[in-house]
């Protein structure tokens, strides 16, 4: 049997590429929008929600991504620092956990909902 040694690996840098799928971002996105108070969920309201399309759109432009993400927010939340919230929710979620740039978040109030649950 020959064994030959093998060079010692070196550790990931800073420098070295990473490849996020869309999937992961908008996943991403999604799940810290929906950690903040008051987000009852991503996605649309009114009763055509269904038809309106996804919640999270995402595009990665210059190396920036940029996302509109469409929020219900539960009864007697104000809604402005709702939405300022999950903006930056969402902005450190791209920053710190995925590392990569931040371009804009919009945020986008589609209804309150949640009465009784």
């Amino acid at each position: 049997m020959n064994v030959q040694p093998t060079a010692p690996r070196t550790p990931p840098t800073q420098s070295d590429p990473l490849t996020v799928s869309h999937s992961v971002i908008v996943e991403m996105v999604r799940l810290s929008a929906l950690e903040v108070p008051g987000v009852l969920k991503v996605g649309r309201g009114g009763p055509l929600a269904v038809l309106a399309g996804s919640p999270v759109r995402a595009h990665v432009s210059d190396g920036r991504v940029s996302v509109r993400v469409w929020i219900v927010a539960r009864p007697g939340h104000a809604l402005r620092p709702l939405a300022a919230q999950v903006r930056q929710a969402v902005g450190a979620t791209i920053v710190r956990l995925l590392g990569l740039e931040l371009g804009e978040v919009t945020v986008v109030v589609d209804g309150v909902g949640g009465w009784g649950k």
